[in-house]
Formats: C-alpha cells, structure tokens, sequence
C-alpha cells in the first residue's frame, strides 16, 4: 500500500497563488494587484479561480462593484501571510546555512592555545557570527587527532600538528620554547638559559597521556642538547604543570605565549640561541565542506597572518616579540 500525502489536500495550493491571493486581499482590486504583481489581469484572474478551485470555496465576493472576502477568504487570509512569512523566513535561514553565518561548530584545542590566538578568535568569531553556536573541547593532540576522524569535533588548535592523511593541517604560528622555573631557583637569576643548564633539574611534562604528545617534543629537544631529564611529575595540562613548576616541583619547557599569564612564584627565562620553537596548527578533517568552518578557518588565519606581520615588524625594528594575542585591525 503506498504511504498517505498528507498534503494531497492542499495540491493546487502553491506559494505564487498565495502571494496573488494576498495581493488581491489587500487591494481589493483586481486591477492594482495585477500592476502591484506585474502579472496581466486576466491571468491572475484565472489564477484565483483555480485556487479556489483547488480550496473548494469562493474566496472573493465579486457580486457588486468593490470585491470583497468572503467568509473562507477571511480566514485565509492571516494564515497565507503566515505562510508567506514562513516561507520568506526559511529561505533565509537556508541562505544564510549555506554561506555558514548559522549552525553549530565544535572545536578542540590544546591548553597552551588559551594564552595565544585561541581566546581573541574566539570572541571576534562570536561577535561577527551570533548565530553559529562555538562548541568548546579541551583535549591534549591524540584525543583531537581521535576526535576529528571520529567527526565529534570539526576543528582543532593542535600543538604539534596532526600527522594523518584524513587531516589537513595548517601551520598558524611558530614560536619559541621558554624555561618556566621556580622563581626562587638560580637559573631565573639568568637573562638566558642554555638548554643544557636544566641536565640536572627535575621535570613536569605534560600532558601526561596518550602519546605521542608535547610531553615527547619537550624529551625530543633534552636529547638532542645532550641529556635524558629526570622527570618528577607529569601533569595533564600547562596550567596544573605550572602549578607544580610554583610549588618546586620541577621545570619545564612552554610557549612563549604562556608567559602572558604571570603565575606566582613562576620565572620564565628565554633560551640561548638556537631556541627551540613549537608550533601551533589549525587542523580538520580533509572532506569537511561545511562553510561555517570555511568562514571560521578564514578568521583564524586573518588573526595568524596579522600576528606575523607585527611580529615581522617588532623584530625588524630590534624590539620585542608581539604578543600572539593580537588580532587583526
């Protein structure tokens, strides 16, 4: 048995007849709704009788000089300018889907990305998209690289980048490792510290799992200046490690960047040169066409691009780094 259309009823109820039913209703003249529609009288004329035909009603009362509503055209009425009002509503949320300006976008990220681009994206992001919904996912880079081919997130701020071949990774900024030491320690006496000063301190790594993780880059660097750190406390996150880093427990290797956040009884000292650097990607899967993440990515390398340019020009004039956590004008 085939299924019902629930709509059969309504078959020669379209949204054209509507929009000239309105029309009429509202001119009470066939005359200026045929000019107000631009659409020849006779036709629009025929277009009403088929309408009615189709509703099984007379919707005009067309026995005297001015037509009227009827008592069918009278309850019609309010509900086709709902229609119409739907109609016009839906199409532009359908529009405004596809160029990415609604929905929902889920995006992981890695702590250290809090203390460089990941807060000012975000707010400039909601600002100019109030109705696309921000997601939030803290993950260290396994769980995101899991995340994404699994498609609970959509986007990722990893550090490292993630190495799959599901997973397009792009490069948003490059950055140097500084030593956040106890602030009482002797090396925080130091204008720099050279990476093989810290052979014989005590460690917090993190995130402490799964691996591979920015635990191994900071083991990657130790070993190639030549020693195997000791490693006295692992930690899931930066922010818990430089609570331990405070309390004595060890130093470690951070983004430049988390030396925004002053912590107390945290000292960060610059490497000798070469420092090593980190770096921080924007990673999604490769057949992920949705555009709100087109319209998102495309934040998010405005701000990176921004970030270089000044940090390109700071270091042409001599000065400082800037901060990555300026954005674009």
């Amino acid at each position: 048995m085939s299924p019902v259309d629930p709509f059969a009823e309504a078959a020669g109820v379209d949204v054209r007849r509507l929009r000239y039913f309105v029309a009429i209703a509202e001119e009470l003249h066939f005359g200026r709704a045929s000019e107000r529609l631009n659409i020849a009288q006779p036709a629009l004329s025929r277009q009403m009788v088929e309408l009615e035909g189709a509703i099984g009603a007379a919707l005009f009362d067309r026995t005297r000089n001015q037509i009227r509503l009827t008592v069918a055209g009278e309850a019609l009425l309010p509900r086709a300018r709902q229609i119409l009002g739907s109609i016009v509503e839906a199409t532009r949320m359908a529009r405004r889907a596809a160029e990415g300006s609604i929905g929902v976008l889920n995006v992981g990220f890695v702590g250290s990305a809090t203390y460089s681009l990941l807060p000012r994206v975000l707010n400039a992001f909601r600002t100019d998209n109030p109705d696309v919904d921000l997601l939030l996912h803290a993950m260290n880079t396994a769980e995101l690289r899991e995340a994404l081919i699994e498609r609970t997130i959509d986007v990722a701020f990893a550090r490292p980048g993630i190495d799959d071949p599901e997973v397009v990774d792009e490069l948003l900024m490059e950055e140097p490792l500084v030593v956040a030491l106890p602030d009482v320690d002797p090396l925080a006496a130091r204008d720099e510290v050279a990476l093989s000063d810290l052979a014989r301190h005590a460690f917090v790594l993190y995130p402490r799992f799964p691996r591979p993780s920015f635990a191994d880059v900071i083991l990657r660097h130790c070993a190639e200046s030549g020693f195997s750190p000791v490693i006295a406390q692992e930690t899931m996150d930066v922010q818990t490690a430089l609570g331990l880093i405070a309390a004595g427990a060890g130093v470690s290797l951070v983004p430049a960047s988390v030396q925004g956040a002053q912590r107390l009884g945290v000292a960060y000292r610059p490497l000798q040169p070469p420092a090593p650097t980190t770096r921080l990607s924007l990673s999604y899967r490769r057949d992920n066409r949705s555009a709100t993440l087109a319209r998102f990515r495309a934040q998010v390398k405005a701000f990176a691009a921004a970030n270089k340019a000044q940090s390109q020009g700071q270091a042409a004039l001599g000065g400082a780094s800037v901060s990555p956590l300026q954005g674009p004008a």
